[in-house]
């Protein structure tokens, strides 16, 4: 069986921060570029013999503001890659780009040189709102940004939306999600408002300017259903697409495929083994650079974690989960599990379509609550696992401390 992977590699540069932005990147960081991109280029280089196995069938260029990096160092950067793995020809190759730090020509030449996605960060088509949140564009970049990249060849475009901005209406969403689906993206997410600590959004958290909890429920079940009348599918709990025009790469997260991360903070899925790199740019460039280990973390994920991740990750998606392939990862009674989706099925939080267990969007704005509780239900299952001459009535009970 052929093995497939997919590439992310993290741009960790912005011409400034976003007042709502957690994502690691820096802003004024021009004068590391080059060095940056030397040790990047090494990181890809040294990574071929690990990817020897692989076909490449997604590649994810994320940040920050890869657009602001530059369209040539994007090409570089991916031509390395295409020179040392298999790059299938097929492949899904994206971009992250803002409206201010691309041109027609940027977008012509990595067309040109492969790139065939775009991820638009548009986020509001309120001017206002934009600027609040530190955005350097109006919409009618956004607009100009589309119409241009459709001239260079585009035929699969993303754009990134937030609901439940400071002072932000439902009519002001609505009128946002009517806009951009007059473009005809074919991709859009739409992300609720998370104030993370350490941002200068933070000062707004508790402020009765933030849409309350009911609000950013009705801008997202609204969403939901606007979007689904113009032709687009809610395939994940925040993205929707015209159908298949869903994100090949992302839905590798959701489907436990497995991926691997190059950059400052990038993370990796590869052989059942989960490892970060360190995060500081500097730090990065200085550790390649001086041939230094990179990881900062690291951690093999055993049969009992693999389910864990099955059932969360799994229930973020419109494709869901059944009982079988529970079974597959961990050998263990999907029965409580169901019994709880049953359950879910009588409020209107869950269905069961082909035999799939899904959440629905209003069982996807519990979600938290609802797959904690899946997860205890899983918890009190566990079998001893790997002994396949124990009967599973007769294994002991996990260690506590393994059951967190």
């Amino acid at each position: 069986m052929t093995k497939r992977i997919g590439i992310y590699i993290h741009i960790p540069f912005c011409v400034s921060k976003c007042a709502y932005c957690d994502f690691y990147s820096i802003s004024g960081g021009d004068k590391l570029m080059s060095r940056f991109h030397q040790a990047l280029t090494r990181q890809l280089k040294e990574a071929a013999p690990v990817l020897a196995p692989y076909y490449v069938d997604s590649v994810y260029f994320g940040g920050g503001t890869p657009s602001y990096y530059g369209a040539r160092r994007i090409a570089s950067l991916f031509n390395t890659l295409k020179e040392h793995c298999k790059v299938l020809l097929e492949a899904e190759v994206t971009v992250e780009v803002n409206p201010d730090s691309i041109s027609g020509a940027d977008l012509r030449f990595l067309r040109k040189e492969g790139v065939n996605r775009l991820s638009i960060g548009a986020q509001t088509a309120d001017d206002g709102l934009a600027k609040s949140l530190g955005r350097r564009h109006g919409f009618k970049q956004v607009e100009r940004t589309i119409h241009r990249a459709r001239r260079a060849g585009f035929d699969n475009i993303s754009l990134d939306l937030i609901y439940g901005l400071p002072s932000q209406t439902k009519a002001d969403w609505a009128n946002t999600l009517g806009r951009v689906a007059a473009l005809r993206p074919e991709h859009i997410s739409c992300y609720g408002l998370r104030i993370e600590r350490d941002t200068p959004l933070y000062l707004f958290k508790d402020s009765p300017d933030i849409p309350s909890g009911d609000d950013q429920a009705d801008m997202y079940l609204y969403a939901v259903d606007a979007l689904r009348d113009v032709g687009y599918r809610q395939y994940e709990i925040s993205n929707f697409a015209k159908p298949g025009k869903e994100s090949r790469h992302n839905l590798k997260y959701w489907n436990r495929e497995e991926y691997a991360g190059f950059g400052p903070s990038a993370h990796s899925y590869v052989g059942d083994v989960r490892y970060s790199y360190i995060k500081g740019v500097e730090e990065y460039i200085s550790a390649l650079e001086a041939g230094q280990g990179l990881l900062a973390g690291q951690d093999d994920i055993p049969p009992s974690e693999q389910a864990v991740e099955y059932l969360m990750l799994g229930l973020r998606t419109t494709r869901g989960i059944t009982g079988d392939e529970y079974y597959k990862i961990y050998q263990s009674s999907f029965e409580p599990i169901e019994a709880l989706l049953q359950s879910y099925a009588k409020q209107g939080w869950a269905s069961q379509i082909d035999g799939r267990w899904c959440l629905t969007p209003t069982g996807f704005l519990l979600s938290n609550r609802l797959i904690s509780d899946i997860l205890d239900a899983h918890t009190k299952q566990r079998v001893t696992v790997g002994m396949p001459w124990k009967q599973a009535e007769y294994a002991a009970p996990m260690a506590e401390a393994e059951q967190k």
